[in-house]
């Protein structure tokens, strides 16, 4: 099957109702020519052109077409130039001028750098690099804008850098200013000169700054931002600190607490491993960024998969260690949370050293490592996890597994922190199954302990989902339900606890 990829999706009008014409012309459903837009192309009357998601399929040929005349043949084929047919790395198309077209990739890169491509000169050995791979930093976005700039976005130790670059030469005009956060979306045409982009951070919900490079003092300027009334963002400090984890590897993280917190041992600590915001008169947000994440790039990936799943592990539990040495809190205080692959890091966390943590939170977690990959999409996991039928990566797998690794009964060894798994009944992604079995073993082996006084808790969540477009009133109940006032562990909607 041939795949046509849209470079642009800016086309000119009467290209796009050229290729509009063509499109209409093509029986896409039994073609062998299958055609993935970027872009949404419109017809005259400036109705977006809508094509079933069946249509879609896997991309075998990565190529470009050129329209150059209104008179071109649509009763054939439109002309192509082939660049790649393989899947050794990841192009993202960034712009074009004239022949040279410029891509985002991972080619010799694992930290991405920008490439110029002639399709007049396809060959691989007539590439040329526009901006190299940053020696430490991720290349992020890319976006064209004022007809010859580049907006690069760069991710410096977790943290959004926001530059100027020079699109014909790819060389640095100058830096955007921006504090310590994310910016979580940026708005630009190459043909403007205008841009906006969000920003937040752990103590800001949101502010849209724009910037006119037209203007002989381009500097950004808020443009919206979004207030919390009640809250003073001066209370709060955000920091930055670094640890070694168990192989001595040095793991970022960011800590979010009042601004006059007493280092006493005592403050309850939030530890989570994808990152998030909750705030507290006293209390601490630590978010690690372990292992498995991109933050470093792709080398930083897969320092955290396969065979070395339990680097996560280890740094997650390194953190905590960290946060009691530096007399933050207490293993007592700490509770760990985490959600999908998140929610298999706490539950392996907690199974390893349950004395680490006072609560552990798992939300739709991967729980059985030996089947994930026989339900749903779980099979999409396997470049990330490995697979339990290769005799092999099974013995990596069995090693973790949540499921197969809680104690049997009757269990005589420390008690386990307070326990809240939460599930859905319709998530289709991480089937209900992984937290049922892991809640029926974690019972009857942990619950039936007489040392065990913590509760072990269920919520499943009715008509939902794995998470992702749940209604804001199922989202604010699911995020109260989880603690009270006090800090403790509320009890919620479908419950087990502790038979003691």
């Amino acid at each position: 099957m041939k795949t046509w990829i849209n470079p642009d999706k800016n086309l000119h009008d009467d290209v796009q109702q050229q290729l509009l014409r063509w499109l209409q012309q093509v029986p896409l459903g039994s073609a062998e020519v299958l055609l993935v837009l970027l872009g949404s192309l419109r017809a005259a009357d400036e109705t977006p052109v809508q094509f079933p998601h069946s249509f879609l399929g896997p991309v075998d040929v990565v190529g470009l077409w050129e329209v150059s005349t209104p008179g071109v043949d649509t009763s054939c084929l439109l002309p192509w130039v082939r660049l790649v047919d393989d899947f050794e790395a990841q192009y993202s198309y960034v712009t074009s001028e004239g022949s040279v077209f410029t891509f985002r990739s991972n080619l010799d890169a694992p930290r991405y750098c920008l490439i110029n491509i002639n399709i007049q000169k396809p060959d691989r050995q007539n590439w040329t690099t526009l901006i190299p791979q940053h020696e430490k930093d991720v290349l992020g976005f890319v976006s064209c804008v004022n007809q010859r700039h580049l907006l690069v976005n760069y991710v410096h130790d977790v943290k959004d850098v926001l530059q100027l670059f020079e699109l014909s030469s790819g060389r640095l005009l100058r830096d955007l200013p921006l504090d310590v956060g994310t910016i979580a979306g940026v708005s630009c045409k190459k043909k403007h000169s205008e841009f906006f982009y969000k920003f937040t951070s752990f103590t800001t919900p949101g502010i849209i700054y724009h910037c006119d490079l037209s203007r002989p003092d381009p500097e950004p300027r808020v443009f919206r931002e979004v207030e919390v009334k009640g809250i003073n963002q001066d209370d709060f400090l955000t920091s930055q600190v670094f640890y070694p984890s168990k192989d001595g590897t040095s793991i970022p993280m960011f800590l979010v607490h009042a601004r006059n917190l007493e280092r006493d041992g005592t403050n309850p600590v939030f530890l989570y491993g994808y990152g998030g915001f909750e705030n507290s008169n006293r209390a601490v947000l630590a978010v690690a960024n372990i292992r498995g994440g991109g933050e470093y790039g792709l080398t930083w990936h897969k320092a955290g998969t396969l065979d070395r799943k339990q680097n996560c592990f280890d740094d997650f539990q390194s953190a905590a260690e960290f946060l009691i040495r530096e007399r933050f809190t207490s293993a007592s205080r700490i509770a760990i949370n985490g959600a999908s692959n998140g929610g298999l890091l706490v539950a392996a966390c907690m199974i390893q050293q349950p004395q680490l943590f006072g609560c552990a939170v798992a939300e739709v977690g991967v729980l059985d490592m030996l089947k994930f990959h026989k339900f749903t999409i779980g099979h999409a996991w396997t470049t990330d996890y490995g697979c339990a039928d290769d005799p092999e990566q099974f013995q990596w797998l069995i090693k973790y597994s949540p499921l197969h690794n809680l104690p049997e009964a009757p269990y005589s060894g420390p008690p386990y922190p307070a326990v809240l798994l939460l599930t859905a009944d319709h998530d289709d992604r991480v089937v209900p199954l992984h937290t049922l079995k892991f809640c029926a073993a974690l019972q009857r082996g942990v619950g039936g302990s007489p040392q065990q006084r913590q509760p072990l808790l269920l919520r499943v969540d009715t008509r939902s989902g794995h998470g992702a477009g749940k209604p804001t009133a199922k989202a604010i109940l699911e995020d109260t339900s989880r603690t009270i006032p006090n800090g403790t562990t509320a009890r919620t909607t479908r419950t087990l606890q502790s038979t003691n």
